[in-house]
């Protein structure tokens, strides 16, 4: 299983990706300095530099917090600090480690998404 970090300023988040298509193409676009901005109260979203593939990808999930996906129909990633409603064209990418609550807020972050150093 591949990591990645999520860095703002001083904090740092760790997520384990998925080995399907779409986390594959996600890992293809990093590293990624992206604005991320509140959506519904539950997650942190910002548009990608390109849509990312949906080859064998389930219709619809219910993504949960800690959560980290992809939106098709808008072609954005989506980080979930609380539990969402089941979404059609939702694709998970993978899962963050600790307390995703940090996530939360109505204020918009930078965040540079790379690649750990190290791998599992």
């Amino acid at each position: 299983m591949t990591s990645i970090d999520i860095v703002s300023g001083s904090r740092r988040w760790t997520a384990n990706i998925e080995d399907s298509p779409s986390a594959r193409d996600f890992l293809v676009q990093l590293p990624l300095t992206l604005a991320l901005n509140d959506y519904a109260g539950n997650e942190k979203i910002a548009d990608l530099p390109r849509p990312l593939s949906r080859e064998g990808a389930p219709d619809a999930i219910t993504p949960r917090a800690g959560d980290l996906a992809f939106y098709a129909p808008w072609g954005n990633l989506a980080v979930f600090y609380r539990d969402g409603h089941h979404s059609p064209g939702l694709i998970r990418l993978g899962r963050l480690q600790g307390d995703v609550a940090e996530f939360g807020g109505k204020e918009p972050f930078p965040v540079t998404i790379r690649q750990a150093e190290r791998s599992e």
